[in-house]
């Protein structure tokens, strides 16, 4: 499993933008442009075309970002680094332009960035923008892996042997399964059942597709919605486990603690405006 979990650098919002200063530009941080109206277009080495609404341009750091506006822009420019930096085979697989399909889901997004950047740029704002810029990377491995499966599918109808590189079709499925289920309880026992799997099978075969094991990810994206939840709500700690798939607040506690190294009455006071 690729880890998409990012830090934020800078952020700004730029409306009806009519032109870039400049024409090129070398950031030392990866960067963002995520457009909400107009067009512009970029070269980034060998990554080059047009984007609007819907496409997500991204640049590694040091590496010169060619661009024009075709027609007035406005734009989230985000610069970032990640938790743990790609191979450069990963890092291949982020560079240019990434297009998600689900606009609905993605203006929200960016109406909640909006709003973030408006509010100033103290701790507890960075934190919310860090979560929504997981959201983007979040909503880009959903799709990549919804098409990633629709590939194989069409990858053995026409071919009849289904030989590919990459992740086996049962752990593409896998991992869309965990992605859809992550926030209810569940157990891997009933996932790799239906995979016609032992339990054992599933782990190793899914570490060895996504370099993570199946509780490992499930755990990632519930600790980073409780994240969100401590910082933008007043819920109370049994209901926020209730919404990230946990028993009890007691478990999401001891779960919480282990992974980010402060307990989530900690975490919330640090980070609650």
């Amino acid at each position: 499993m690729h880890n998409w979990s990012v830090h934020p650098m800078a952020y700004v919002y730029w409306y009806q933008k009519e032109q870039f200063l400049l024409d090129q530009d070398i950031n030392r941080y990866w960067t963002i442009f995520a457009v909400e109206s107009g067009r512009f277009t970029y070269r980034i080495g060998a990554h080059e075309g047009e984007a609007g609404f819907g496409d997500l341009v991204v640049c590694p750091p040091g590496i010169p970002l060619h661009r024009r506006t075709e027609h007035p822009l406005t734009f989230h420019f985000i610069q970032f680094v990640w938790e743990v930096e790609p191979d450069d085979q990963e890092a291949s697989e982020r560079i240019g332009k990434l297009t998600l399909s689900d606009t609905e889901r993605l203006a929200s997004t960016y109406r909640y960035m909006r709003d973030i950047g408006r509010a100033g740029r103290d701790e507890a704002a960075t934190s919310r923008l860090r979560h929504m810029l997981n959201d983007l990377w979040w909503l880009v491995e959903m799709e990549r892996c919804i098409a990633e499966q629709a590939q194989w599918t069409g990858s053995e109808s026409d071919s009849g042997t289904g030989r590919r590189s990459g992740p086996s079709p049962n752990m593409i499925t896998a991992r869309q399964w965990l992605l859809m289920h992550a926030y209810e309880p569940f157990s891997m026992r009933e996932l790799s059942a239906s995979l016609g799997i032992s339990p054992v099978q599933l782990t190793r075969q899914f570490r060895s597709a996504y370099r993570v094991t199946p509780s490992a990810f499930v755990t990632s994206l519930r600790i980073g919605r409780a994240c969100r939840l401590l910082e933008e709500t007043t819920l109370p700690l049994e209901a926020i486990a209730e919404r990230c798939g946990y028993e009890n607040g007691f478990y999401l506690s001891r779960v919480f603690s282990s992974h980010q190294g402060i307990t989530p009455s900690a975490y919330r006071k640090l980070h609650r405006v």
